[in-house]
């Protein structure tokens, strides 16, 4: 997945704390490119249902609406742009918690300066997070994007070369292509997926990647449609879409690709990572 822009943690903002029933309300806005379902008292209950530990891990913390209570908080943290507190919270639910916990820790750690240890060792916690997730629900599409979408940004950190050397890309696409089996209207999967065949493409050259990894331009670019038509005001599926042509050929997507960073530019937020994007749009405008 393309490197993102460093830049702090949002500070905190009234408008995308999202108390009480607000969070529940905003939630197809929040989540119309992940797609992950509203963490309810009956959905807590569905994802435990069938795997023992759960259950009794469930019982022993004051049942499915207590429970879900705490997920809800996890992802208002998310939101709200206090990521360090939305790991913390999501982590202590388990795989329960794993997705609000390791998508925040995908963007916390982007943030964080390059080198910086504490970034790797948040990204490692955060995969295995994820790999105890899709042993207790594997049928949960965010399972397997979130594990992806972190193993994707550990593999930024020591180069796309290295990662693709110890397997971590074949790891990320099959991950990625689980998730779109499960749901093919993930539209950040398929930002994700256009991701890896850009970089692929764009590190390698075409010939090599196509030979080597299966990664083309025209499936880099069938992705990136794909999550537009799916997400069409997600200031992420057009920066993302930006970035993925400039890496594939800059000099020939030039024109599209300012066309796009400008959409996402004019994009309305919604939380603190869709305030993130926007502004990383503007600084590629400018």
């Amino acid at each position: 997945m393309a490197r993102r822009a460093r830049a702090r943690d949002p500070i905190s903002n009234d408008a995308f704390r999202y108390p009480g029933n607000a969070l529940k309300d905003k939630w197809p806005q929040l989540h119309h490119g992940d797609r992950e379902p509203f963490p309810d008292a009956g959905r807590i209950a569905r994802l435990a249902r069938g795997e023992p530990r759960l259950t009794a891990w469930l019982d022993a913390e004051g049942g499915a609406a207590a429970v879900a209570g705490r997920v809800q908080e996890a992802w208002r943290a998310f939101h709200g742009g206090n990521f360090p507190h939305a790991i913390e919270m999501g982590a202590s639910l388990g795989p329960l918690g794993a997705a609000a916990a390791n998508k925040a820790a995908a963007i916390h750690a982007s943030a964080m300066a390059p080198g910086a240890a504490g970034a790797l060792k948040i990204l490692q916690a955060a995969s295995k997070r994820g790999e105890e997730a899709i042993v207790q629900l594997p049928d949960a599409a965010n399972s397997h994007y979130m594990l992806a979408l972190v193993l994707g940004r550990y593999s930024q950190r020591i180069s796309i070369l290295q990662a693709l050397a110890e397997g971590l890309g074949a790891r990320v696409r099959k991950l990625l292509e689980r998730t779109l089996e499960l749901d093919p209207r993930h539209a950040d999967a398929h930002i994700a997926l256009g991701l890896y065949h850009a970089e692929i493409v764009g590190k390698l050259g075409g010939f090599v990647a196509g030979m080597t990894y299966g990664a083309s331009p025209s499936a880099a670019l069938k992705h990136f449609k794909r999550a537009i038509e799916l997400a069409p005001r997600s200031p992420i599926a057009h920066l993302e879409y930006a970035q993925g042509l400039m890496l594939l050929d800059a000099r020939a997507h030039r024109a599209k690709a300012l066309e796009l960073y400008q959409r996402a530019a004019e994009c309305e937020p919604f939380d603190a990572m869709d305030r993130l994007d926007i502004e990383r749009a503007r600084q590629a405008l400018a």
